[in-house]
């Protein structure tokens, strides 16, 4: 079952997307980027308004030190989510394994000081080179060597194209097969539409990601009920009520209890 997740800026929009059917809330704020972190204080509020049912998802932006990881992971140690937590970090601007190894290996050491301790999701690009980030393939090798619970197939830019402008269904779903070979959630996204996201369907992600589909105005405006709803509809065939974002043969990787 495909799941859908919803980023929002706000608290303001939590219950929109909460109404459209969203199975997962992200806090990100897109003018800081893809993957653009909010403010403390708005991750408060959208964690407050966010149900135990409901996952959370943060997006801490893209990472380049330990020094970086520590600030960026830590920061979130006080929050407390009524329900499960996923942290997604990128890692434009590293392109050799090593390094990136490192930079997971640190972020996982972090999360593991946690009273309860995130599901952490690296982001790879689609654009990676345009995007001076490591490629797919490498983010999937290194996330499994680092005890990841998942990753994320985005794009970096959001100039127009979408990620089938830049990878075809085929890659893609190679893509998908390989993170479930080694055992990680597959989450895609990258400027989604209602027809992006029923062409994945079939390809078989976990979760597929929407901002801008999901929003009057654009991905500076501000997420609608009926475009979530749409959205939920294109990515799942019908409205099943919530669940987990992880499916059942692969939460025991999970480092947190999911419901």
């Amino acid at each position: 079952m495909v799941r859908l997740l919803v980023s929002v800026r706000s608290s303001l929009e939590v219950g929109q997307a909460l109404a459209g059917g969203t199975d997962i809330i992200d806090a990100k704020e897109p003018t800081r980027g893809s993957l653009g972190s909010v403010d403390p204080d708005v991750l408060d509020a959208i964690a407050a308004r966010t149900p135990a049912t409901i996952p959370l998802s943060a997006a801490l932006g893209d990472v380049r030190s330990r020094s970086v990881i520590d600030r960026e992971v830590r920061r979130l140690a006080t929050l407390r989510p009524a329900g499960d937590l996923f942290l997604k970090l990128g890692f434009a601007g590293v392109s050799t394994e090593p390094i990136v190894g490192e930079l997971l290996a640190a972020a996982t050491a972090a999360a593991s000081e946690f009273e309860r301790p995130p599901a952490l999701i690296a982001v790879a690009y689609a654009d990676w080179s345009r995007a001076h980030a490591p490629s797919p393939d490498l983010v999937l090798r290194a996330c499994a060597a680092a005890g990841f619970s998942g990753v994320l197939l985005d794009t970096s830019a959001k100039d127009g194209g979408d990620l089938f402008s830049l990878m075809t269904e085929s890659a893609v779903g190679s893509w998908i097969r390989d993170a479930h070979d080694r055992s990680l959630l597959a989450a895609v996204a990258g400027s989604l539409d209602a027809g992006a996201i029923a062409r994945l369907r079939d390809l078989g992600p976990d979760v597929v990601g929407v901002r801008g589909a999901a929003c009057e105005c654009g991905r500076l405006g501000r997420v609608a009920a009926s475009r979530v709803r749409a959205l939920r509809l294109a990515a799942t065939g019908c409205h099943d009520g919530w669940g987990s974002a992880l499916p059942a043969k692969r939460q025991t990787k999970a480092p947190i209890p999911l419901p």
